[in-house]
């Protein structure tokens, strides 16, 4: 990687669901980074979206057709678990196509107020980040686009972009002029409901609607409200436990599972007592009753750089340098926003001096995954125990190019194929709670055949991999374990 001071682009290119980050060196070029743009082709000519609209990108396949919709609905798609429209963005445009297929067609996943949208282009390409003030006013030059679904052009590296306003283009107008006559009528999907905000690797920041979690709840009513008039705490109904798991799948906060049973039946009494003292009814009506019942489950420094106490605590169960190779592979899943990743790989530095390491970090929040590599914060956020690893830039402080270069952020989804060779060491901490059964099972079983023999594996502090065959927990205060 390129080294540099202060602001940097994220040059990472997206190729098969992943994003590799890259960097240039802004004071060369005298300019702030300070807009990023996801670029795709569209009919031979390059167009971009402001990333902050983009959730994921996708690899369309196999999506439902819906009869009687305009000519651009492709369908309907299921998005783990969560069914969205599927636009054509080359029809809606009048670019011609060779032939519409349902197999692996590019797209994005895009933001439109409250609601998620597929939405199918020629190819994506990359992550670019530039200066606003490179954004020019749109042209009628433009003819294959009407220029009210432009918010502006933009010259990078040899290349126009056309920048493309999400919002116009699958909003409703109503008496405001001509419109694209297509409301982005998905479900309805509200935003990430505790302070662990990342997808962790699997579209987890998507959330069900509060009727669904109801419905999911609805036949404990009566229960509930006898169980908050004064019932027994002592004496758990199995089925009430069921129906608040059903609540938190319905709601995507938690998923039940082998690895989370024992917590999750902890957690239901101290709930129990709470509503019962608080005069209120057991089950989870609202997406807040999910995230108040699910907040104690995460486990310590979650989105913050670890601090000293839990630092020691790792490095406690880390395996001996002697049981290593020259190169310690490390894997990451879920790594947000990269303070996790960059606490590790300084603990890891401070560990093993004398080994080359290297961690693999991945995520599918696009926005998060494409800021990590450059993450800038205040000095007050970050214990001494980093201070040899930072240095001081024009916007806060950075970590210096030692650990950035030990880093690999890319996007990624945890539930599909992915090129981590033979780890030493994963961490993925909460990861498996906020997947479905059958991915958590999936992820397990990936994580086992990745994991060197003598390897270590960081869950959740509340996830129990002992409760699974093949592992066994090697004790202390970090909840870690080994393959058995």
């Amino acid at each position: 990687m390129a080294t540099e001071t202060g602001f940097s682009s994220i040059a990472g290119t997206i190729a098969q669901g992943q994003v590799w980050s890259g960097r240039e060196d802004e004071e060369e070029k005298g300019e702030q980074i300070d807009f990023k743009m996801v670029t795709f082709s569209l009919g031979g000519k390059d167009y971009a979206v402001d990333i902050m609209k983009v959730k994921e990108i996708a690899k369309f396949s196999g999506f439902t057709f819906v009869p009687n919709t305009m000519h651009f609905v492709r369908g309907v798609y299921n998005l783990r678990g969560e069914i969205i429209s599927v636009i054509d963005l080359r029809l809606m445009f009048g670019v011609s196509i060779e032939e519409q297929t349902q197999n692996n067609e590019s797209g994005l996943i895009v933001r439109v107020d409250d609601h998620l949208l597929g939405v199918v282009v020629d190819s994506v390409d990359r992550v670019v980040g530039i200066s606003s003030s490179q954004v020019q006013p749109p042209h009628p030059i433009f003819a294959d686009v009407n220029i009210q679904y432009i918010s502006g052009v933009v010259e990078h590296e040899d290349r126009l972009y056309i920048l493309l306003d999400v919002d116009r283009i699958f909003a409703r107008e109503e008496g405001q002029g001509e419109s694209s006559g297509f409301a982005a009528e998905a479900p309805q999907r509200s935003s990430i409901p505790q302070s662990r905000e990342r997808s962790v690797g699997t579209g987890a920041a998507e959330r069900g609607t509060a009727a669904e979690a109801t419905r999911g709840a609805g036949a404990a009513e009566e229960p509930a409200e006898a169980e908050t008039s004064g019932g027994s705490t002592g004496e758990l109904a199995a089925s009430d436990v069921s129906f608040v798991a059903e609540a938190l799948a319905a709601f995507k906060t938690f998923y039940r599972g082998p690895i989370n049973e024992d917590w999750l039946t902890r957690r239901f009494e101290e709930w129990r007592a709470e509503r019962s003292r608080a005069g209120k009814e057991v089950q989870l009506r609202t997406e807040e009753d999910a995230v108040a019942f699910v907040r104690p489950f995460f486990s310590p420094y979650t989105e913050a750089f670890w601090g000293e106490d839990y630092l020691e605590q790792v490095e406690r169960i880390l395996p001996d340098e002697g049981s290593l190779g020259s190169t310690i592979n490390v894997w990451n899943p879920g790594c947000g926003k990269g303070y996790e990743t960059y606490s590790l790989a300084v603990l890891l530095s401070k560990t093993y001096p004398n080994r080359r390491i290297k961690i693999w970090a991945s995520d599918i929040d696009l926005l998060s995954i494409s800021t990590a590599p450059n993450l800038v914060f205040p000095r007050t956020s970050i214990p001494d125990y980093y201070r040899d690893f930072i240095v001081e830039g024009k916007n806060g402080f950075s970590f210096n190019e030692v650990i950035k270069e030990l880093i690999l952020f890319e996007y990624h989804d945890v539930l599909h194929e992915n090129t981590v060779p033979e780890v030493s060491m994963i961490v993925s901490r909460d990861l498996l709670s906020i997947l479905p059964p059958e991915g958590q099972n999936q992820v397990v079983s990936d994580f086992a055949g990745k994991l060197k023999t003598g390897g270590v594996i960081i869950p959740g502090m509340n996830e129990a991999l002992d409760a699974l065959s093949g592992w066994r927990s090697i004790g202390g205060a970090v909840n870690a374990f080994t393959p058995a």
